[in-house]
C-alpha cells in the first residue's frame, strides 16, 4: 500500500481542490516523499492511475525536479549550491571539507544513513554564497565551522 487510509483520505482531499489532477503531479510526489523519504516505483505506477497520468509523463516530472527523489536518501539530505555565485565564493573549498566529514562523495549517502549529499543548481541565496540546505534550513556563507556545527545538531537531534 503506498498510503496508509488517513494519508489517503488527505491526499484525496488536497486532489479534490485541484480543478485538473495532472496539475497536482509535483505537490502529489512530494505528498507521497514527505511520508516515505522517496517516490518509489510502486508510488508511481499508483499515482498514475491515481492522477490519470501516462507513467512516462510522471516520470519525465520526476527526474526534472532535482527535488522529487527516485531512489531512497539519508534520514538529512544535504543539498549544496553549484551556482556560479557560490563557486566563485568557494563553494569547492567547503565542498571539500564535507567531503572529508562525511567520507562520502557527491550524490552518495553516508553508511549509517544519516546524511545523502547532493548539489543543486541554486538555491536563491547569493546573499549567503557558498550556501547549503539541510532539511530544507538555509545555510551560509559557508566555513568548515558552520559545515561541522550544522552537521553535529543533526547528529544531536537524531540520538534524542
Amino acid at each position: 500500500m503506498v498510503l496508509t487510509p488517513d494519508e489517503l483520505a488527505l491526499f484525496d482531499h488536497g486532489l479534490s481542490l485541484e480543478e485538473n489532477p495532472r496539475s497536482a503531479c509535483v505537490a502529489a510526489m512530494k505528498f507521497i516523499q514527505d511520508r516515505r523519504g522517496w517516490v518509489n516505483d510502486e508510488a508511481m505506477e499508483w499515482l498514475s492511475v491515481k492522477l490519470d497520468m501516462p507513467l512516462a509523463d510522471l516520470e519525465s516530472v520526476a527526474t526534472f525536479y532535482s527535488l522529487i527523489f527516485r531512489k531512497p536518501v539519508g534520514r538529512h539530505v544535504i543539498l549544496m549550491c553549484d551556482s556560479v555565485s557560490c563557486w566563485i565564493m568557494g563553494c569547492e573549498t567547503v565542498a571539500d571539507h564535507l567531503r572529508r566529514r562525511l567520507g562520502i562523495d557527491l550524490g552518495e549517502t553516508t553508511p549509517d544513513g544519516l546524511f545523502t549529499w547532493l548539489t543543486i543548481p541554486c538555491l536563491g541565496a547569493c546573499d549567503m554564497a557558498p550556501a547549503m540546505m539541510v532539511d530544507e534550513v538555509l545555510c551560509g556563507p559557508l566555513t568548515p565551522e558552520l559545515i561541522d556545527k550544522v552537521l553535529d545538531a543533526c547528529v544531536a537531534a537524531d540520538s534524542l
